[in-house]
C-alpha cells in the first residue's frame, strides 16, 4: 500500500514539474512578445525558451525558421525523431517551429514526445503567428502616414468611426479614447526576484513591512498593478527559482560582501540570458568596483545606489517598463518623452526617483480633476511622460533620431563616453545635436565642474550644480517650469506668464486672445499637442503636432487652425451624447443637455438614444430625401428628485397621503435647488420656442413593474420677455 502510494505521488510530481516547465514557457514567450521588439531578436529569443520545456531538455534542441531565416538553440542538430508546426501570416509567409530530440527514447504519443507537447508547439507557434502580423501591421501604418495639407482638410483628420457593423461602429465611436489608453504600456513588470543579504534586507526593511517599502510608491499614487517581490538571501538556492517560474526583473543587492553577490550574478545569468538583472548597491563607494567586475564579465544589465529612499525601487522598475513601451506608446499616442543622459549611478540613482514623483503626481493630479470613473482614472496614468537614460553619446543620439518629434525635454551630463572613449565635451556635442532637429526643446546641463556654468549660459541652456545642497529642487524647479505638466501657462516671447489654461475649454478660449508671438513661441516647441496628450486629448494632439511654423505659415494661421482641429474634434466626440452643462452648449441640437446629475428614466433614454443613431450614423445615407433630427432637449437627472424630496421634507407625505390635490399642491410650493433655478433661467435665455415639459420615470420600461403614462405633458407657449 505504501510503496503504491508513493509510486502514484512520485509520478504525479513529475507531470506536476512537466507542467510548470510548459508554463513557464509559455509565460516567456508571451512576455518577450508584449516588448513588441524586431521580430529577428523576439525569435532569437523566444527559440532558447524551447527546450527547457521538454522531457529532456538536455537532449532538445529547437528552430524557428520564419521567411527564409533561420534562429536556433545552442547545439541544434538535425535528427529523425522531431515534432513541428507551422502558421501563415497575413502577408503569406510560413512561421515553422521544430523540435528535435538528439538521442531515441520511448514512443509515447506522437514518437517519444508527450501530448501536451504537441499542445505546447501549437501554442507557441500561434503566439509567435500572431506577434508577428501585429508587429508587421504596426510597421505599414508607419509607412503610410500621409502628410495632408492639415490646414485646408483638418476635418478628414478628426476621428470618425469605419464602415463596420452598426454596434462595432457605436462602440468605437464613444470608447475610442478609452481603447487608445488599454493599448499603452502593455508590458508590466509583475514579478520581482531580490536577493540579499539578511542584514541588507534589514536596512531596508525597517519597520517590518518589506514588500510596503519597497513598493510604498505604488499605493501613494494609486497605482493598480502592483509587481510581487520574492526575496531570497545569498545562500538559498536562487537558481531553483528559475525552474517553472519566470522573473521580469532580478534585484541583487550588494552590501559589505563583495563576493558573493557576482557568485549569484555570474549563476543567474547562466540560468536567463534575457531576464534584466540590476545590481543595487549599499553604497557610492563600491560603484568602481562594480564597474570593474562587469567589464571583465557581464554580471549585470544596469547598476544603481541605495540612498535610503524607497522611490529607487520604483523608478527601477518604471525606467524597465518605459524602456520596452517606448516605441510602442509613442508611435499610437505621441505620449511625451524625457530623456536623461547621466553615467555616475551616484547621480542618476538620485534624480529617477525625483522626475517619475514629479511625472506621475502631476498625472495623478491631472485625473482627480477629471469626473470620471476610477477605471478611466487608471488608465489615463499611462499616459504619463516616458523617461529614457542612456549612459553615453551614441546611446542619447540613438534616443533622439527615434523619439525627436514628442522629446519633452534633456537632461544632461557633460562628461562621459563617445565612441568607447571618455570625452569631456559629450554633454555639449549633444546639445548641439538635438538642436538640428528641435531648436527650441527645454535643455538642462548638470555638472560638478562649476567652469562648464559659463558655457551653458554661453549656449543659452540652465545650468544645475550636482554638488549643490539644492540639487534635487533645482531639477524640480526646472520640469515644472518648462515641462507645464499641470496647467498650460501661456508665456510671452521672453517666457513671461501671460494666461492660464486648467481645461480644453479654457485652453480653446484663452487661445483666441493671446498673441501670435506666444502661438509661434510654443507651436515651435510643440508645447500644445504635448499638453493636450499629457490631458489625454489623443485625437487633437496628434492633428496639432503635424503644424509647423514656416515662412507661409504664422501665428494667426496656426491659430485658425487649432481653433478649427479643438473645435471640430468637440464637435465629433460629444455629437449624440448627453453632455454636463454649459451655457454654451444649449443652442447645439446635436447634444442632449444634462441640467442635474442622476439617472433618466424610461423617455429620456430612449431619446437619447434616438438622439445618438440620428447624429452618429448618416440616417439620409440610407433613407434619401428624409432628414431627420431632435428638438433642442435638456434633461433634469434623477438626483433633483431626491434632493427635491428631502429638501421640502415631503417623505412622510408621499408615504401616507392618498389625496392628490394636497400631494400636487405641496408639490408646487416646493423650492427647487439654487443650481438647478440658475440653469432654467439660461436655458429659458437661448429657448424662444414652446417647450414641451414630460415626465420621464425609472421604471416606464420596466417588465415586471411598468409604470409609464401616469404622469402629465405640459406645453408651455415660452412667450415670457
Amino acid at each position: 500500500m505504501t510503496a503504491h502510494y508513493s509510486s502514484d505521488y512520485h509520478k504525479l510530481l513529475i507531470e506536476s514539474n512537466e507542467r510548470l516547465k510548459e508554463l513557464a514557457c509559455i509565460n516567456k514567450t508571451v512576455s518577450i512578445v508584449k516588448e513588441n521588439r524586431p521580430i529577428a531578436e523576439t525569435l532569437k529569443r523566444a527559440v532558447s525558451f524551447i527546450p527547457p520545456a521538454w522531457q529532456f531538455p538536455e537532449n532538445t534542441v529547437a528552430r524557428i525558421v520564419y521567411d527564409d531565416i533561420f534562429f536556433t538553440s545552442m547545439g541544434f542538430i538535425e535528427t529523425k525523431w522531431t515534432q513541428k508546426k507551422s502558421l501563415k501570416t497575413l502577408e503569406g509567409k510560413i512561421i515553422t517551429v521544430e523540435v528535435y530530440y538528439t538521442l531515441e527514447f520511448e514512443e509515447i504519443f506522437e514518437g517519444p514526445f508527450l501530448k501536451e507537447e504537441r499542445d505546447l508547439i501549437d501554442n507557441i507557434t500561434l503566439i509567435l503567428t500572431n506577434y508577428i502580423n501585429s508587429y508587421n501591421s504596426l510597421e505599414l501604418l508607419k509607412n503610410n502616414d500621409s502628410t495632408q495639407d492639415i490646414l485646408t482638410d483638418l476635418s478628414t483628420q478628426v476621428f470618425k468611426p469605419g464602415n463596420g457593423k452598426l454596434i462595432q461602429r457605436f462602440i468605437n465611436k464613444h470608447n475610442y479614447d478609452r481603447d487608445v489608453y488599454h493599448d499603452l504600456m502593455p508590458y508590466k513588470v509583475k514579478e520581482i526576484l531580490f536577493v540579499s543579504n539578511l542584514y541588507d534586507a534589514y536596512s531596508i526593511e525597517k519597520e517590518g513591512r518589506f514588500t510596503e517599502h519597497i513598493l510604498g510608491e505604488y499605493h501613494q499614487l494609486n497605482l493598480a498593478s502592483m509587481p510581487r517581490i520574492t526575496g531570497v538571501s545569498y545562500y538559498d538556492n536562487v537558481v531553483e527559482l528559475f525552474q517553472g517560474r519566470h522573473f521580469d526583473l532580478v534585484i541583487v543587492m550588494m552590501g559589505v560582501d563583495k563576493k558573493k553577490p557576482f557568485e549569484i550574478l555570474k549563476k543567474i545569468k547562466e540560468e536567463t540570458v534575457y531576464t534584466p538583472v540590476y545590481l543595487l548597491l549599499n553604497s557610492s563607494y563600491d560603484i568602481e568596483y562594480a564597474e570593474k567586475q562587469n567589464v571583465k564579465e557581464i554580471f549585470f544589465d544596469n547598476v544603481f545606489v541605495w540612498n535610503g529612499d524607497s522611490k529607487i525601487f520604483f523608478a527601477m522598475i518604471k525606467l524597465l517598463e518605459d524602456k520596452v513601451n517606448i516605441d510602442n506608446d509613442v508611435h499610437k499616442a505621441l505620449v511625451p518623452v524625457i530623456i536623461l543622459v547621466e553615467d555616475s549611478p551616484k547621480y542618476y540613482s538620485r534624480v529617477l526617483p525625483v522626475l517619475y514623483n514629479i511625472i506621475l503626481e502631476q498625472t495623478r493630479q491631472q485625473i482627480e480633476d477629471v469626473h470620471a470613473d476610477e477605471l478611466y482614472k487608471v488608465l489615463k496614468l499611462r499616459v504619463r511622460s516616458k523617461v529614457l537614460h542612456a549612459i553615453s553619446l551614441d546611446q542619447a543620439k540613438e534616443y533622439i533620431d527615434k523619439y525627436s518629434n514628442t522629446l519633452l525635454c534633456l537632461i544632461t551630463d557633460v562628461e562621459y563616453n563617445s565612441g568607447g572613449k571618455a570625452d569631456k565635451e559629450a554633454g555639449f556635442k549633444l546639445i548641439d545635436y538635438v538642436r538640428k532637429f528641435k531648436v527650441n526643446v527645454p535643455i538642462l546641463i548638470q555638472s560638478g565642474d562649476p567652469e562648464n556654468h559659463a558655457k551653458a549660459y554661453d549656449i543659452k541652456t540652465q545650468f544645475v550644480n550636482k554638488h549643490s545642497e539644492t540639487y534635487l529642487q533645482d531639477i524640480r524647479s526646472f520640469i515644472s517650469f518648462h515641462i507645464g505638466l499641470g496647467n498650460f501657462i501661456f508665456r510671452n516671447t521672453s517666457g513671461r506668464q501671460i494666461a492660464e489654461a486648467k481645461s480644453l475649454k479654457d485652453f480653446q478660449a484663452i487661445i483666441k486672445t493671446v498673441p501670435n508671438e506666444t502661438i509661434e513661441y510654443h507651436q515651435n516647441r510643440n508645447q500644445f499637442s504635448l499638453w493636450l496628450m499629457t490631458k489625454g486629448e489623443i485625437q487633437v494632439a496628434k492633428i496639432i503636432s503635424n503644424l509647423h511654423v514656416t515662412e507661409e505659415i504664422k501665428g494667426e494661421e496656426i491659430r485658425k487652425a487649432i481653433i478649427q482641429a479643438i473645435g471640430q474634434y468637440r464637435v465629433e466626440k460629444d455629437k449624440g451624447r448627453i453632455v454636463n452643462f454649459e451655457e454654451t452648449i444649449l443652442d447645439d441640437e446635436t447634444n442632449i443637455v444634462s441640467l442635474s446629475s442622476g439617472a433618466l428614466g424610461g423617455k429620456g433614454r430612449g431619446l437619447a438614444f434616438v438622439n445618438t443613431l440620428i447624429y452618429n450614423f448618416s440616417l439620409s445615407n440610407h433613407i434619401p430625401g428624409i432628414k431627420i433630427r431632435t428638438p433642442k432637449t435638456s434633461i433634469i437627472g434623477t438626483d433633483e428628485f431626491d434632493f427635491f424630496i428631502e429638501r421640502n421634507k415631503l417623505h412622510e407625505l408621499i408615504h401616507h397621503e392618498t389625496d392628490y390635490s394636497v400631494l400636487r399642491e405641496r408639490f408646487v410650493e416646493g423650492e427647487l435647488s439654487f443650481n438647478l433655478v440658475k440653469r432654467l433661467k439660461l436655458f429659458l435665455k437661448h429657448i424662444k420656442k414652446p417647450l414641451a415639459i414630460r415626465s420621464s420615470s425609472l421604471f416606464e420600461d420596466s417588465l415586471s413593474q411598468p409604470f409609464s403614462g401616469v404622469f402629465e405633458t405640459y406645453l408651455l407657449p415660452n412667450n415670457h420677455l
